[in-house]
């Protein structure tokens, strides 16, 4: 027997739509009455409350109060989704199930499981999502590592499930494809990959006994380097494959991924003795090349890529962003408002999207970066040389995250 608890919400039309906390015991999204008319005055809030069960009657149909109404389904399984709405419309409501509660929806009837897994419903998914920012977090107190997620449009943060724990002590690289919702860890021995459709992990064989300190998505594959060499990952086939060798090793590893390219460099370092190194992989080709010397004795921060492009966030000063131009390989100014280095504490990591950067600091505080190109004429009004600005925005954690630091940050599609 199954029990739908079913509840009205009366809404102007102006009015934004709630936030309801829900735990791994609850699920929550937001229904059309049928006699709305799929205006916005009157919707219904669905949710199978596991811990109201025990206090319910066992009666076909009782009144909790008065906007609940509790309906209990027979053996019978309806072939409707929801029960009163045509199909096309109850699609529409499962497909805004915010994440990651829709995972949980798919234990409400073996009809919303056909429906949530169904391929037609899991590409039309993908349009309506939007980025949710990962990252995997170090406190300082207790040593626990630990994924969060958060969701920038409304400021939640959102716990993962614990991520299988590796057999050995090998580092851990990170890396994301963001249109398949999918997040990858690679320690050597094992590829861990967590599904944002689920939200659940896998366990799947990793490359082999290397060490793998960095890694990035390329054109729907995973490349993975450290000292032990290269390694490419395709998640379709769960097979690795390995590319060519780089040739000497780092003392730390920075990589961007951008335009089909792996850029590779281990940056200015204490105590500045040796000039920073740095190479190019082309993915395509298993080629590695030297980096241009303008690109890696500039590279003094944080990189990311936005847009096909790589920028950096410097760790000096004020933090000032910079893009690289590949034409006359020098680092520009970027205009636009300041890095926000009073909330932001280092360290900090940085990942890209679309037009967007987001970047993670101590405290987990979040700065997200809007990329914007600049006509020749906004570049001599507003005095810098290179043709975008980043504007930026700031969404504070809670001061319960005061102890963390991020240690990787991945964007995703969820």
């Amino acid at each position: 027997m199954k029990c739908y608890i079913l509840g009205v919400i009366d809404m102007g039309p102006q009015t934004a739509w709630p936030h309801f906390h829900c735990s791994s015991h609850h699920l929550s999204s937001i229904i059309y009455h049928p006699s709305s008319q799929l205006n916005h005055s009157h919707f219904y809030f669905f949710s199978p409350l596991s811990s109201l069960l025990s206090s319910l009657c066992c009666s076909s149909f009782h009144r909790c109060e008065p906007n609940i109404m509790v309906y209990f389904e027979g053996e019978k399984e309806h072939r409707d989704l929801i029960p009163g709405l045509p199909n096309e419309v109850a699609e529409l409501c499962l497909l805004h199930v915010p994440y990651p509660y829709q995972a949980l929806s798919r234990s409400v009837s073996s009809t919303w499981n056909r429906a949530i897994t169904n391929p037609s419903f899991i590409f039309s998914k993908k349009t309506l999502s939007h980025p949710n920012l990962f990252v995997l977090a170090f406190h300082s107190q207790t040593g626990k590592l630990q994924w969060q997620a958060l969701d920038p449009s409304s400021a939640r943060w959102f716990l993962l499930p614990q991520m299988p724990s590796p057999e050995d002590t090998m580092p851990l690289a990170c890396a994301a494809l963001p249109r398949q919702g999918k997040l990858f860890v690679v320690n050597g021995t094992k590829t861990l990959t967590y599904r944002a459709a689920t939200n659940q992990w896998s366990v799947a064989g990793g490359p082999g006994r290397r060490e793998f300190v960095a890694a990035e998505g390329v054109e729907g594959r995973i490349v993975a380097v450290g000292r032990g060499g290269t390694s490419v990952y395709d998640p379709e086939s769960n097979r690795w494959q390995e590319g060519s060798e780089l040739e000497g090793e780092l003392e730390r590893y920075e990589v961007v991924a951008a335009g089909g390219r792996v850029y590779v460099t281990e940056g200015w370092w204490w105590p500045f003795m040796f000039r920073p190194r740095g190479w190019v992989y082309e993915m395509e080709r298993d080629t590695w090349q030297e980096m241009g010397i303008g690109m890696r004795e500039g590279w003094s921060g944080v990189g990311v890529a936005v847009g096909g492009r790589v920028f950096m966030i410097a760790e000096y000063g004020d933090s000032p962003v910079k893009v690289y131009d590949e034409e006359h390989d020098t680092w520009c100014p970027v205009a636009g408002g300041r890095f926000p280095r009073e909330v932001m504490k280092k360290p900090f990591c940085a990942t890209g999207l679309d037009d967007r950067i987001y970047v993670a600091s101590c405290g987990l505080n979040v700065a997200i970066g809007i990329v914007e190109r600049v006509s020749n004429m906004e570049q001599d009004v507003k005095g810098c040389t290179a043709d975008v600005c980043v504007t930026w925005q700031v969404v504070e954690a809670p001061r319960a995250f005061r102890e963390f630091s991020p240690c990787s940050c991945q964007v995703m599609y969820a």
